[in-house]
Formats: C-alpha cells, sequence, structure tokens
C-alpha cells in the first residue's frame, strides 16, 4: 500500500447553532453544523405532522372506510 496518501484524522470538535458542543472523528478539526440530535425535532419528540391541504384527514377517511368494509 501507498503510504502518506490519507488525509490527516483528527477529533474534530463539533459546535451546533444550539450551543451544543461534541466530539467525533473527521479530516476537518472543528465542524459547525446548524442543526445536532440535541435540536433536531425528530430526536426531541417536536416533531409535528404538516398537513398540506387536509391530506392528514383524507388519509384518515379512507383508512376508516376500508375498516368498516
Amino acid at each position: 500500500m501507498k503510504t502518506d496518501i490519507h488525509p490527516k484524522y483528527y477529533n474534530a470538535k463539533v459546535a451546533c447553532a444550539c450551543g451544543n458542543t461534541f466530539e467525533v472523528g473527521s479530516t476537518k478539526e472543528r465542524l459547525e453544523v446548524e442543526i445536532c440530535s440535541h435540536c433536531h425535532p425528530f430526536y426531541t419528540g417536536g416533531s409535528k405532522i404538516v398537513d398540506a391541504a387536509g391530506r392528514v384527514e383524507k388519509f384518515k377517511q379512507r383508512l376508516a372506510k376500508k375498516k368498516t368494509a
């Protein structure tokens, strides 16, 4: 194998916009992200179903019709 062809590997410090910091392995020394697992709605339980034109209600009505049929 060839030597000296791989980039240097760091324990990078990641800084989130919410103020959370943590370390990961990376080829960069410092990373800045807008969203992390501490502030993302999926992980915090704050996710909401965005209803566009009543699609959720329409789906629930079709599902109810199938159960009664």
